[in-house]
Formats: structure tokens, sequence, C-alpha cells
């Protein structure tokens, strides 16, 4: 029982883990005498040169010592022994997440002597780390990054690339914006703490981190109404709807104000998706030679979600629900060895699990689209029924005011709304994400280096929306016209489809054939989006990167990246958005290529500070002098699009799922891209004053 209590302790004393771990960096080494006899019980003082902030450590038997949980910055290290000459060394640089390597090498005292370390610490990290890019501090500040986001800089990097879906947008759709007004208030409790301790060959760290999240969410999505302008057939002359009538396209029924569709949705348009993230971990870094050194660890991640403002529906027993996943345990394994003495080959390897943030946004979904209280209205000029009410463009048809937290449709219009559901499958779990790394990075000259990788990323479990209230598809077979809509091509489009064709003439189907309302096996519902953990991804990526530190002015990094990603999930960026599986029956069809592939990528980044002329040429340096001469350079391959068709084709109440027949998704590449973002700046001085010029 007190082994119970004193672990329990530990867990409370430790409540922190990589939060804090990696923001930090750590510098360790030897000292030994100069015939390379390590040096026990000396002390070596660290100082941060901005804070004047002081550590110290005392190496152990076999000479080694260690600063971890370093604040980045620069610092210098100072080692002394009774009986041996004090010896400090240069200005040392500690990255987020980095480890420096220093050795110290004392000379027997005589006068009263201190020895400069000439040296710098080695380009090449040679300890097992996770897979990172640094970036130079004067490239941060001197590089021409529009923003100054930190993303931009994740892109200098290679195997990184950008998501292309919030670049573009395809819609027809116009009236009050779906997305605006928005917002988001966060408050945020985070507790982290990390304790390591060092050995003779190992060094053993633990921790734990504790993020309570508290969320106000105003998204009233669609509330506005919105108009959609597809192709829709009306009569020539007046311009009304008609069935057997003239064709007009999307841009000249929006010159006519004909639109085919209407949007617009109600309910609470607030939500309160807070969540709570736990987490622990233990890692033991093991120097098993001077040149091996091999990392062991495990991490626990758990993630909750309240409970408060869902609402359960007798009609799908899953909604109202969140998910509560216990078992992410995940191991991790990496190693490094060197080869070689001055300038040594670093090899570094690595294998982990990962297990993936759940977004606060699903939480979101399923408190809003409970089937109870908020509803959804969708309208086609033309259904008959739905012609009757249909809005007068650009009037909404219910006007809910913009800052308004819950519009509700008139008891008067009730029988046309559907009362959509989102949810998580009852058997939701947390994924896991395999990745495996393989690293060879060597210095080649002073301050620069060259290193190769390759990374493998394996995601199972992963999250896609599928609406599992549709029938089952039935093959529909439409004909195929020119653009004019006049001129039949003698070909048909197969489609499997959700909903019936009529051949017969009724009230609703004056001009046959006609495309009947879907019959959804829970009639008293709409669509049900249900987040399953069923998608998968693989991504493989080879990169070269070739970068130089700042010396003698000059700052350069070169990235290339060839890489291949599929997965068969959905391409929609997050929930709340339509469901993209194109058919709920088979969800498989959806494999291809990911959104994010892209196969080449290559980035060039450069600083130059010349200063060509010095005080023999005084009045010369007053003019080319304290220039800078920033760039970057970007390539890449075009991604993955696919071919989508105007309308709802297979007819599941989705117009953004339907593709060109015999395509499959992400099958076309769009094209090519290349950026260049120069900057050419200089200093001028007034007194004591900088100033500052950019061109």
């Amino acid at each position: 029982m007190s082994r119970v209590g004193c672990y329990f302790s530990f867990l409370l004393l430790a409540t922190a883990v990589l939060a804090q771990d990696t923001s930090s960096g750590a510098i360790r080494g030897t000292v030994s005498d100069s015939a390379g006899a390590r040096i026990g019980a000396a002390n070596v003082v660290l100082v941060n040169t901005a804070t004047n902030f002081r550590y110290s450590a005392a190496s152990d038997v076999s000479g080694r010592f260690v600063f971890d949980l370093l604040a980045p910055g620069e610092y210098s290290a100072r080692a002394d022994s009774p009986g041996m000459s004090p010896q400090t060394t240069p200005r040392l640089r500690v990255d987020v997440g980095g480890t420096t390597e220093l050795t110290f090498r004392l000379a027997v005292a005589g006068a009263s002597e201190t020895v400069t370390v000439s040296g710098e610490p080695p380009l090449i990290e040679s300890q097992p780390s996770g897979i990172s890019t640094l970036i130079d501090e004067r490239a941060i500040n001197e590089l021409p990054l529009n923003g100054r986001r930190y993303t931009d800089l994740a892109l200098l990097t290679p195997g990184v690339t950008q998501d292309p879906r919030g670049l573009t947008s395809g819609s027809n759709g116009f009236g009050r914006s779906s997305i605006l007004p928005r917002q988001t208030r966060e408050h945020r409790l985070h507790l982290a703490e990390t304790l390591s301790m060092d050995g003779k060959r190992n060094s053993w760290k633990c921790g734990g981190d504790v993020l309570m999240t508290w969320i106000y969410n105003f998204f009233p999505s669609l509330s506005g109404g919105e108009y959609i302008f597809d192709p829709i057939k009306v009569n020539p002359f007046t311009f009304e709807i008609q069935e057997a009538g003239l064709e007009l396209t999307p841009l000249r029924a929006y010159a006519h104000q004909v639109p085919h569709y209407y949007l617009q949705s109600f309910g609470p348009a607030v939500t309160h998706p807070d969540t709570n993230e736990y987490a622990g971990f233990a890692q033991d870094t093991i120097r098993v030679s001077d040149r091996l050194a091999l990392s062991l660890g495990a991490r626990y991640d758990l993630q909750t979600f309240t409970t408060k403002g869902l609402q359960a529906n007798p009609l799908w027993p899953d909604a109202g629900r969140v998910p509560y996943n216990t078992g992410n345990f995940a191991p991790r394994v990496g190693l490094a060895y060197s080869v070689g003495n001055e300038r040594p080959l670093v090899i570094r390897a690595g294998f982990g699990i990962f297990y993936t943030r759940i977004p606060q946004i699903y939480n979101s979904a399923v408190q809003s689209d409970s089937g109870l209280a908020g509803n959804f209205l969708f309208l086609n000029n033309n259904n008959f029924f739905d012609h009757q009410v249909f809005p007068q463009y650009p009037n909404p048809l219910v006007n809910c005011a913009v800052n308004a937290t819950n519009c509700q449709l008139p008891s008067g219009l009730a029988q046309l709304e559907q009362a959509d559901v989102s949810a998580f499958s009852h058997n939701f779990r947390t994924p896991p994400v395999q990745q495996a790394s393989l690293n060879v990075e060597r210095e080649m000259a002073h301050r620069m280096s060259v290193g190769v990788s390759y990374m493998y990323v394996h995601g199972v479990d992963l999250i896609r929306a599928r609406d599992v209230n549709l029938p089952p598809p039935v093959n529909v077979s439409y004909p195929v016209y020119d653009p004019s809509g006049t001129n039949f091509l003698g070909t048909y489009y197969d489609v499997d489809s959700f909903s019936t064709l009529q051949a017969t003439r009724s009230l609703t189907c004056p001009f046959p054939p006609c495309v009947n309302p879907r019959a959804r096996p829970i009639p008293q519902l709409g669509s049900i989006n249900v987040f399953e953990s069923a998608a998968s991804s693989v991504y493989h990526g080879a990169t070269l990167s070739i970068r130089r530190r700042m010396t003698s002015g000059v700052y350069f990094m070169l990235a290339y990246t060839f890489a291949h990603a599929i997965d068969d999930g959905q391409d929609a960026l997050v929930a709340g958005r339509p469901a993209t599986v194109q058919d709920s029956y088979v969800p498989d069809l959806e494999k291809g290529p990911s959104v994010t592939d892209q196969r080449q990528r290559f980035v060039f980044s450069f600083v130059l500070l010349p200063k060509p002329f010095y005080r023999d040429h005084e009045w010369l340096g007053l003019f080319f002098n304290n220039w800078k001469a920033p760039g970057v350079f970007t390539y890449g391959s075009g991604r993955p699009v696919s071919a989508t068709v105007t309308g709802d084709a297979n007819h599941d109440g989705n117009n953004s799922n339907d593709r060109l027949p015999g395509l499959s998704r992400n099958s076309l590449v769009g094209p090519d891209y290349a950026t260049t973002d120069m900057r050419l700046t200089r200093r001028l001085y007034a007194g004591d004053r900088q100033i500052g010029t950019d061109g």
C-alpha cells in the first residue's frame, strides 16, 4: 500500500513532460587532462551571457558533466580542477531541442593563467534526438518572411510542405459569409515539469504534463443563408424555373438571379468544447561508448472532453457521446553513432509511436449537431415544393441577426428542415502514428554540414467522416451532352446514386425522368456524419540538406525533399464541412494520393552581410558596408487534385464529393510553382541612432 502511495506522489511531483523539455536545450561534455585521462570532481561553471545566470556542476568519476533544461541562448563555460589551469570556452549556442557537446582539456598549472579554448562546439549533434531542424537566429531575424509567421520558418526546412486546402476555394455560393463573424476564446491552465538525473553512462528523464482548456466557440455557420448558383433550366423568355427549358451556366444564373440551391442553418451557434490533456513520459539515454548512444523511452497520453452541452438522441444511440481512450502508451527508441574523430560522420535513427491530438472542433460538432437542437434547411429550386418557399435572392429565408447565438426556423416551415447528427462512432480510438527515421550527417567544411535522411510515417485509425443515413446506392446512367446542353455525345455517366429515377409523369415530376428524394433509413433525421477510426496513411520522404552557419557574413540553407503520401481519408480539413467520402458504402474507394502529397520541393535561403572595406578604406565603407541581402527561393512540384463535377450527381446531399467517372480521388496533378523573395537592407547611422531602410 505504501508503494502505491509513493508512486502516486511521485506522479504528482512530476506533473509535466515534453512541453517544457522540447522548449529547452542541453550542454554535455567531458573534462580530461592533456594526456586524455578523465578528471573527476572538476568544477564546471556555465553562464548565460544575456542574463548572467550561473549554473554549476561537478564532473563524475568518468569526467562527464551535463547541464539539462537550459533556456535557448548564448552561454560561456569554464572548467577548473585543483592543480590544473582553468579553461574557458568561446561563445556557446544552445538551441531548442538540441544538445551541445563540449570537451575541456586541462593542462597542469604553472604560473597563474587561464586557457581559452580556441575551437567551438561541433556543428552536428551526436546524441539521439527528435526529428527537427535548427534555424540560425540571425537567419530568423534577417530572412524576408512575409508576416513573420513561425510556419514560414517551418517551410524552409526539408520534409515540410504546405496544406493547400486553406489556399483555394471552389464555391459558387453567395450570401453572408458562412464562417464569419466567428469568435473563439480559450482559457488555459498548463502545468509542466521535467526531472532529470545523470549517472556514469545514463541520463534519466521523467515528467508529466497537464493542459486544461476552457473554450467559448461562437460559430454561426450558414445562419445567414447561402445561395448556390449551379447550372439550372429556365424559361428562356421569363427566366422562371422550367424542367425542360434553357440551361443556364452558373455565371448566367447569377446574372439573372436564379439560384439553384439555398442553404441555411438553425439552432445554437455557441459551443463549449472544453478538453483536458494529460501526459507522462520516462526516458533513459545510455552512452554505450564514446561513439554510440542509445535512447529508450515511453510516453502516455490521455485526452478527455467535457460532457456539458451534449444531448442524447434516441434515434441514434451514439449521439451526444465523446471518446475516452485510456490505452495510449507509446514506446520510442533512438540511437546515434559517430564514425571518425575530427568532423565525424554522425548516424542517427529512431522509431516511435505518437498519439495524435483530437481537435476540439469535432467535440464542437457533436455538441451542436445532436439532431435535436440544431437543424438544417436545404432547398432545391427545381423541386416543386421547395420552389414554393424558395426566397428571392439576395434576401435570406429567415433573417438571423449577425451576432445571434440562437436562430430558429419558423414553425410553419418545420416540415422542410432536416435534423443532422454528428457523432463519434462507438468504437472510436485515438489515432496512433508510427514514425521511423534515418539520418546521416557530416560537417564537410568549417561551419557547413551536409545531411541526407529518410522518414517513414504510417497513420492508422485516422478520423474519417461518413454519412451512414443513406439508402443502398443504385446505378443510374446519365446522358452526357456537350457544353451547349443540346448535343448528345453518345456516352453515359454511370453513377451509384442514393436516389432513384422516376420515369412516369406526376405532380412532382411533370417532365420525366426525375430524381426522387432520398429515402433515408432513419427518415426523421438528415445526414448522420459519424467520425470513425477507419482511415490510414503512409508517407515516405527522402531529404538532402546543406547548411552553413553564419560565418564571415554568409549564411545559407539548402533543402530538397522527394516524398510520396497516400491515404484513404477525406479531403475536408476539419469537421463542420461536408464529409467528402463519395460512396459511404465503399469508403475505401477514397484511397489515393494525399491532398498534401508533393513529390518534390526545393528551398534555398540565404543571408549575405558583406563588409568589404575596413579602416584603410573608411570612406568606401561608409557607402558599401552594413548592407544586408537575404533571400528565399522555393520550387515545388504540383499537388494532387480531384476531377469533380458540378452539382450532387450521386444525390447524397453533398455537392462537393462527386468525381468524374473512371477517375479516383486526387488522380490529377496541378501545376508546378516557384517563388522568389529577396530583400536589400542598409543600416544608416545618425549620431547614436540607427535608421534601417529596406528595398
